[in-house]
């Protein structure tokens, strides 16, 4: 089997930029820009053997001590330093890192090692919780083909066309915690929005509530759900699994329990004829009902990934938006009298 051939410099410049429109900025030249674009270069452009395209997995430069990863991720993290495997011959090493139960650890003084995992962390909030314990830059190849680089700057993800940017949950919750509510349950549900239904194409509607009377119309079309609560990991993976099959909108009730599921939003006269259009149906009748019940957080995800946050029919957070969303949504405001 032949090597891999090496990009050109004129290549490495063009991800380079192409990463920076996306909305992070490496420096090739610094230390640990350059083992980040060394991983991303290779997770964009691996080593295809027999026409099968292998996942990959890098954790570059941590910053927080190793003591303490495995605590804040109930992993077990086995760092495995051999030389002659990893130090003196890192162009090999990616063969080992699938990017969801080994992985490649890079740091910038050269002492590489490889690491295993006691169970594959590869969805797109394993990387997140694990950067923010590492204090890492994380780049995968995910099986699937979707490439993410993830770290202090957020979630960049790469599907094969196009980056979309999405910025760390963190940066939402001042905004989001601002009214009544556990910011804790307010917390998860946006970064299950994101990392969960979002990094997956899963549609949805969210609506989380401070107290257990909802005030706007809907009609509930399916038995009640489950006993599952979203402060409970374990119940993450039902729940996204009956969400990626149904319609409507899904309640939590003040502590995050599922209380209602494939929700239908009924909206009143005063909200359609008050309340702006916003993109489809989807994210128009959320803010419709957000508009009818003003205590109620409403936290819509598209298809194509972006996540918008609603109350009172108004915008209070929003993934950044792609050129074709920010068009849809001028379209939707309201014309000036």
């Amino acid at each position: 089997m032949g090597a891999r051939q090496r990009s050109s410099p004129r290549q490495i410049a063009r991800l380079v930029d192409e990463v920076a429109e996306a909305g992070l900025v490496l420096d090739p030249d610094d230390p640990v820009g350059s083992l980040v674009v060394g991983a991303l270069d290779y997770a964009l452009r691996p080593e295809v053997h027999e026409r099968r395209i292998p996942s990959f997995g890098a954790m570059i430069a941590p910053t927080n001590p190793e003591a303490s990863w495995g605590p804040g991720t109930n992993l077990t993290f086995d760092v495995r330093r051999r030389a002659s495997a990893v130090n003196e011959k890192v162009d090999g090493a990616h063969r080992y890192a699938d990017g969801m139960s080994s992985w490649m650890l890079l740091r910038a003084d050269g002492d590489h090692a490889g690491v295993v995992l006691d169970r594959a962390a590869g969805s797109e909030r394993d990387l997140v919780v694990m950067a923010k314990v590492m204090g890492a830059t994380i780049v995968q190849r995910h099986p699937a083909g979707l490439v993410r680089i993830v770290g202090a700057h957020g979630v960049l993800r790469y599907d094969g066309m196009r980056w979309h940017h999405e910025p760390p949950v963190w940066s939402w919750i001042d905004t989001l915690t601002a009214f009544p509510g556990d910011g804790r349950v307010m917390t998860v549900l946006v970064a299950f929005a994101l990392h969960d239904l979002g990094a997956r194409g899963i549609g949805a509607t969210l609506v989380y509530r401070p107290d257990d009377s909802p005030l706007g119309s809907f009609e509930a079309r399916l038995p009640a759900p489950p006993e599952l609560n979203i402060l409970h990991p374990p119940d993450l993976a039902p729940l996204r699994h009956a969400l990626s099959q149904i319609d409507g909108a899904t309640f939590f009730d003040s502590e995050g329990s599922i209380r209602q599921i494939g929700v239908r939003l009924i909206a009143s006269d005063d909200a359609e004829a008050h309340v702006a259009g916003l993109k489809g149906m989807r994210h128009t009748s959320a803010r419709q009902y957000s508009f009818d019940d003003p205590k109620a957080t409403v936290i819509v995800v598209s298809e194509d990934g972006p996540v918008t946050v609603l109350r009172g029919g108004e915008i209070i957070g929003a993934s950044p938006a792609e050129p074709d969303d920010e068009e849809r949504v001028l379209e939707s405001e309201p014309p000036e009298q």
